[in-house]
C-alpha cells in the first residue's frame, strides 16, 4: 500500500477522504444539522455515499487503497482512542443494575438480530452488523465490528444508516414518552438506565437525557450516559466472542471445510480495554472527578473523533445507490423489528429488574 511508487496514490486517497471529514466537522457545526444531533461521523458518512453517486467514476482507481487504508487501519486505531471516554470509575458509579440491564440488552439483541436475519433469509453479515449496531453503541459498534466481520463497505453503511434513522426517532420519542407519564413507572433511576441501554449512540442517548432533565437535577441526564458508556465498554469482549464465531462458522462452510479455519482476533479490541483501565489509572492518579479533566484528554477525543469520521467517510464512498436498491428493504425492516424489542423488551427488563438489583 506504501510501496514506493505506490505512496503517492495511497496518500492522495488518504487526503482526499481528510477534506472530506474537515467539511463533515464544519457542516456538523451549523446549528440545523446540530439541533438533529448529527455528529461528524453521520455526515463524513453521508458526504461519502455523496461522492460515491457523483464523482467516484471520475477520480483515479489509483486513490482507492488510501481510501481502504481509512477503512481499516485508521479505523481500528479509532476504536483503540475511543476508550480515552471511559473508565471503569463509571461503572461503580451506577452499579450492578445498570450492568445487568445492558448485559442483557447487548446479548439478547444481537441473538434476535441474527434469528431475524434468518427468518427473513438476508444476508448474514448485514444482519449480524446491523445487529450490533443496534445492540451496543449505533455506528461506532458497526466501525468496530467491520474488521471482524469483513464485510463489504456498502453493508457497513447501510447497517449504519439504519441505527442512525431509527436512533434519532428514539432521541425525540423518549422525551415524549417522559413527558406523557409513560415512563413514570421507572422512577429517575429507572428512566436513566431504560435511556442509556436501549438509545442507539451516545449522542441520542445525550439529547434525549438532556431534554427530559436538562440541569440533570433529577440524575437522569447524566445516569443514562453512564448506562450508555457501560454498554459501550461491552463492545471490546463482545468482538473477541464474535471473532471466534465466526471463524467456527468459516470452518463449516464447504468451500474452506477442507483447509484450516484462520481465528481472527481484533487485538484493537484489547487495546480498546487497555486504554480504558489506563484512562480509570490516571483519573484516580490526578484525583479527577471526570475523564474531561484528565490532561490531553479533550484533544485525543477531538483526533478520535476525526479518526473515526475518516473511517466513516471512507465507508461511505463505497455505497452507491445501487447497492442500496440490491439490499432492499429487509435491513430496514430487520432495524425496525430490533426496535421495537430495545423499546418494549428495555422497559420490561428496567420495570421488573432494576427493583430487584438496587
Amino acid at each position: 500500500m506504501f510501496k514506493k511508487g505506490n505512496r503517492g496514490n495511497t496518500l492522495h486517497g488518504i487526503l482526499l477522504i481528510a477534506l472530506f471529514s474537515f467539511a463533515a466537522f464544519y457542516i456538523a457545526e451549523i446549528p440545523f444539522v446540530k439541533s438533529l444531533s448529527f455528529s461528524p461521523l453521520i455526515v463524513g458518512i453521508i458526504l461519502g455515499m455523496l461522492y460515491a453517486n457523483s464523482l467516484r467514476n471520475h477520480l483515479p482507481e489509483t486513490w482507492v487503497p488510501g481510501i481502504k487504508f481509512c477503512t481499516k487501519q485508521i479505523l481500528r486505531a479509532g476504536i483503540v482512542l475511543y476508550g480515552f471516554r471511559l473508565t471503569l470509575t463509571e461503572v461503580a458509579a451506577v452499579g450492578l443494575p445498570a450492568v445487568v440491564i445492558d448485559t442483557i440488552i447487548v446479548a439478547s439483541t444481537i441473538f434476535f438480530g441474527i434469528w431475524m436475519g434468518r427468518a427473513l433469509k438476508m444476508d448474514k453479515d448485514t444482519s449480524l452488523m446491523t445487529a450490533t449496531g443496534s445492540a451496543i453503541c449505533g455506528a461506532a459498534a458497526i466501525l468496530g465490528a467491520e474488521p471482524v466481520v469483513k464485510c463489504e463497505g456498502h453493508k457497513t453503511a447501510i447497517a449504519v444508516s439504519t441505527v442512525v434513522i431509527f436512533g434519532t426517532i428514539s432521541m425525540f420519542l423518549y422525551p415524549v414518552m417522559y413527558r406523557a407519564g409513560l415512563l413514570d413507572g421507572l422512577g429517575d433511576m429507572g428512566v436513566a438506565i431504560y435511556t442509556g441501554s436501549t438509545l442507539h449512540e451516545v449522542a441520542h442517548v445525550a439529547g434525549a437525557g438532556n431534554a427530559m432533565d436538562p440541569t440533570d437535577a433529577l440524575g437522569i441526564a447524566g445516569n443514562a450516559t453512564i448506562t450508555k458508556m457501560i454498554r459501550v465498554m461491552m463492545l471490546a469482549p463482545v468482538l473477541v466472542i464474535m471473532g471466534l464465531a465466526l471463524a467456527k462458522r468459516k470452518s463449516n462452510e464447504p468451500d474452506v471445510a477442507s483447509g484450516k479455519s484462520k481465528i481472527t482476533i481484533p487485538w484493537f479490541a484489547f487495546g480498546f480495554i487497555g486504554i480504558i483501565c489506563l484512562n480509570t489509572l490516571l483519573q484516580s492518579l490526578l484525583g479527577v472527578d471526570s475523564v474531561k479533566d484528565i490532561p490531553l484528554n479533550g484533544a485525543i477525543e477531538y483526533i478520535d473523533t476525526f479518526m473515526l469520521t475518516m473511517a466513516m467517510t471512507a465507508l461511505g464512498t463505497d455505497t452507491s445507490i445501487d447497492k442500496f436498491k440490491q439490499a432492499g428493504a429487509k435491513p430496514f425492516l430487520l432495524a425496525g423489528f430490533l426496535y421495537i424489542w430495545l423499546l418494549g423488551g428495555g422497559y420490561l427488563l428496567t420495570k421488573y429488574l432494576v427493583p430487584t438489583l438496587m
